[in-house]
């Protein structure tokens, strides 16, 4: 079982082009866990089911078939995972997605400004969040 320093990490995003930047950003940052992608809510659902704890979710919102707003749902009504640690990376600045994420209880709300400095300070912010905060599951 992995200890509390080596989380899994699930990144739910259709955009290829962003999954590959938040690739090339674990990379820069020399962050090492183990990361599935998921292109959409469903396959993130599927990969969940699989994921060994401890792990943290990064989501994108705007997703065909399942958005991250409809993964986040599911996530937070199911007893196994509702206490999962869930961040939003998206494009969207729509009021209504922050406050819906929110209320689903993300961990944080971030936006996809640019592919390069903003997509590198947004894993570092998570990646200095696993590694001072105590996971459920572990």
């Amino acid at each position: 079982m992995p200890s509390s320093r080596e989380v899994n990490i699930l990144v739910v995003e259709d955009d290829e082009i962003d999954s590959k930047a938040l690739l090339k950003a674990f990379q820069k940052l020399k962050i090492v866990n183990p990361v599935t992608i998921a292109k959409d809510g469903i396959e993130g659902w599927e990969a969940l089911q699989t994921l060994e704890r401890p792990f943290l979710i990064i989501t994108d919102i705007n997703m065909p078939r399942m958005s991250g707003i409809e993964l986040l749902g599911k996530i937070r009504g199911d007893k196994n995972f509702r206490d999962s640690i869930v961040f939003i990376l998206t494009t969207s600045t729509d009021e209504r997605d922050k406050i819906e994420a929110y209320d689903l209880n993300v961990a944080g709300y971030m936006l996809k400004s640019d592919m390069g400095s903003s997509f590198i300070r947004a894993i570092e912010m998570v990646e200095n969040y696993w590694r001072v905060v105590e996971f459920p599951g572990t």
